[in-house]
This record gives structure tokens, C-alpha cells and sequence, in this order.
């Protein structure tokens, strides 16, 4: 794969969109964003696009939006993190219609996790590997011998009478002010439940927060291996224009 691809990654709080250098897997340039608009709705956001989109002008072919919300055949299925009139939703339609370009719809975390399995902390290694990216909520890729079981809710999986995501996520450790002791015991928690259901060998743990992973790494446990994302913050846009480039090719 080669050339320019815009990847664009909407999330509960903010919309992020970058151009990537699909060979190389790298960003050109800042990455740039918006806040997500309130309420969340697909007439709210189109335009909140459309400005990201024409802030990145030098990108070209199809788009790859990573979205929130189990995708199939190109759908909206869920909205956990935003509003429901996007349920049932043909997200690739509405880019198109907004962009005039063609676009690819995924979900946010397998994004993330392409970006990471293809050329990042996850490249070459066989097994299973789940990626979890912490923000609004709590996003999950699934890979076995690097192909992807795409739209693993996993961050919905019930822990204390609740979704994992409305204990565990970065999001509820900012609003309950929790340091990082308090929440990495929920992190763990957590991970004991994944790992007693899946076994996997590897656990990637992306998100913004995932740049600060040298100040919670001694506090966290698991029988597998953990790392921190390569591509941090950054890897649902990567790994969204990586995947429009691949369905292109």
C-alpha cells in the first residue's frame, strides 16, 4: 500500500482526523480535531467532518472513518457513547454524501487495533491479542494469529452490576478523581475477567492514556504480556485510513 489517506476517529468527547502515509503507517503532519458535537446525532456531526476533512486537503481517495458502535454490512448497530439516532445508520453513505469521496465505516477499537497489529506494538506476534483503548469508554479489538473478530464489545461485558466501561475507563477515573492505584485495580479486575474467558497472550492498552503508561506499567497484573500502543492517541486514525487503503487495493 501506498499514497496519502485521510483516517478520521470519532469518539464520545472529540472528533480526532490526521493524513497518513499508508506505506510507512506514520502521520503527515498535526493531528487535528473538534469537539464532538451535543447531541451526537449524524446531522450534528456531518459538518463537524466536513471542517476536519477541508482542514486536510492534501489527502486523497477513500476515507476511513472509525466510529464507536458495532458496524455491520456498513451499518450502525449500537451507540453507547452517542446519540441513537445512529443506530441503523449507513455511516459510509453520510461521508459520502457530506464529502463527495468514497468511505470506508469500521469500528473505532479495530481500528485502533489494525493500526497496532500492522505496524505496531502488536506486528509479528501470533496468538491472541486483545486491544483495549481507554477514553470515553472502553474499546476492544480481538486477534487471533493477527486476523481480526471484528466488533468484540468486550468493554460492555458486566463487572459489579455495571458495563466494565462505567467503572474501568479513563473517563471515570477523571470524574471520580481516582489516582492511579485506585484505578489500575479496576484495570486489573478487569483484565482478570478477559484473560479467565479468552487466554490471550498479549494485552495492547491504547488510548491517550496509554502515553502516560510509564507511570502506572509497576502497578498493573496479568498472566499475559502487556503493552502500551505504539501509536497511542493516534492509532484509530492510522489504523482507519489503513483500512479504507487496504479495502481500495
Amino acid at each position: 500500500m501506498t499514497g496519502k489517506m485521510l483516517g478520521i476517529d470519532v469518539g464520545g468527547s472529540s472528533i480526532k482526523a490526521g493524513v497518513v502515509d499508508v506505506g510507512a503507517g506514520e502521520l503527515l503532519g498535526e493531528l487535528i480535531c473538534a469537539p464532538t458535537p451535543r447531541p451526537a446525532t449524524p446531522d450534528a456531526m456531518m459538518p463537524v467532518i466536513a471542517a476536519l476533512a477541508g482542514r486536510l486537503p492534501e489527502a486523497a481517495g477513500r476515507i476511513g472513518l472509525a466510529f464507536p458502535s458495532v458496524v455491520k454490512h456498513g451499518r450502525a448497530r449500537t451507540a453507547a457513547n452517542v446519540d441513537h439516532a445512529w443506530i441503523g445508520a449507513d455511516g459510509a453513505a453520510l461521508v459520502r454524501r457530506t464529502l463527495e469521496r468514497p468511505a470506508l465505516f469500521l469500528n473505532d477499537a479495530d481500528a485502533a487495533g489494525l493500526a497496532e497489529m500492522r505496524l505496531g506494538a502488536g506486528r509479528g506476534v501470533q496468538g491472541t491479542v486483545i486491544m483495549l483503548t481507554f477514553g470515553t469508554g472502553i474499546g476492544t479489538a480481538l486477534f487471533t494469529d493477527g486476523r481480526l473478530f471484528p466488533n468484540a464489545e468486550l468493554g460492555h461485558m458486566e463487572l459489579n452490576g455495571m458495563d466494565a466501561e462505567k467503572w474501568a475507563s479513563a473517563h471515570v477515573k477523571t470524574v471520580e478523581g481516582l489516582d492511579w492505584r485506585a484505578w489500575i485495580e479496576r484495570v486489573n479486575v478487569y483484565l482478570e475477567r478477559m484473560h479467565a474467558m479468552l487466554w490471550p497472550d498479549l494485552f495492547i492498552l491504547g488510548g491517550a492514556i496509554s502515553e502516560r503508561f510509564a507511570d502506572f506499567e509497576p502497578l498493573l497484573r496479568s498472566q499475559a504480556e502487556i503493552r502500551p500502543a505504539q501509536f497511542a492517541g493516534q492509532a484509530g486514525v492510522i489504523g482507519a485510513a489503513l483500512a479504507a487503503a487496504e479495502s481500495e487495493s
